[in-house]
């Protein structure tokens, strides 16, 4: 039977408060027509940036019941879209899921969700790097930032880094499973302080690259965001580098709109306030293929 409308499979973690994972993904994903099933990993009272003492409920035991309940009632999905894991046997759950639930007409997407600024976060370690090598081997499409491609290569995170080797480490990973590697937040080796998004279409044999000019601000969340309108896109009809520059273009928009507001930047992006520019057609072109 032919879905209506496009479904995705999000297996996140669901924050009380602080727009990120699911409270991100869902109003970003339903806004451009897509049915979003959250597959909750963990619940928390806030996300883990720049909060203390916030509560974690580790829901591992509770997956394969819900797992296996979606696949007696015979749900299908047109896309599987992970990311934040509790737990290193959440990586198997999940593996045994896209087992399960993929096949040759949908897409299996993972966010590995580990770190940033150099740094793994303060749930993960060097276990869950050595399970999510093994996830990423499942997955069409994975979307690390530059700290978490670094961790997933065993590579030192650099502050500076030329595109030719950002080229080697997207060829690295594509050989590891994915046939589309998108890496975010690379640093532009000619403008300090700028950052690139830049990605490899291993069917095309295309790298792709986007700018992102420095805004002087930082929130948690925009990892998240930025894939899910990836995907939105990627669902939708859109080309690869189409999907990319709406997704730069969009984050870059939801920071411009939320950095002039005095409010503790710890929350979020102010989603609410530019969610109808994903609407929006794609006027200008920012992307670039590289040689």
């Amino acid at each position: 039977m032919h879905n209506p409308v496009k479904r995705v499979a999000a297996i996140h973690d669901l924050s009380g408060f602080g727009r990120a994972a699911l409270t991100s993904i869902i109003p970003v994903l339903s806004f451009m027509g897509i049915q979003v099933c959250p597959f909750p990993t963990a619940v928390l009272s806030t996300h883990t940036g720049d909060f203390e003492d916030f509560t974690f409920v580790d829901l591992t035991d509770s997956m394969e019941d819900y797992m296996n309940h979606w696949k007696k009632e015979n749900i299908d999905f047109d896309c599987i879209y992970s990311g934040f894991l509790a737990s290193t046997r959440q990586i198997d759950i999940i593996s045994q899921f896209i087992d399960d639930f993929g096949n040759e007409s949908n897409i299996t997407v993972v966010d590995p969700v580990m770190g940033d600024k150099g740094e793994l976060y303060t749930t993960m370690d060097k276990d869950m790097v050595q399970k999510m090598r093994g996830l990423i081997t499942k997955a069409d499409i994975i979307t690390p930032n530059f700290t978490e491609a670094a961790y997933l290569l065993d590579r030192p995170v650099v502050d500076n880094i030329d595109q030719c080797k950002v080229k080697e480490w997207l060829m690295e990973l594509s050989d590891m499973g994915p046939s589309i590697v998108v890496i975010t937040s690379v640093p532009d080796e000619y403008e300090l302080g700028n950052t690139d998004v830049m990605a490899y279409d291993r069917i095309n044999n295309k790298f792709w690259k986007v700018g992102c000019k420095y805004i002087p601000a930082n929130f948690p969340g925009t990892g998240d965001t930025f894939t899910s309108v990836l995907i939105g896109s990627l669902l939708t009809g859109d080309s690869l580098p189409i999907a990319l520059d709406k997704s730069v273009q969009f984050i870059t928009t939801a920071i411009r709109a939320s950095y002039g507001f005095n409010y503790n930047k710890r929350e979020g992006v102010l989603l609410e306030r530019v969610l109808d520019t994903l609407k929006m057609p794609v006027i200008l072109n920012s992307y670039e293929l590289m040689e």
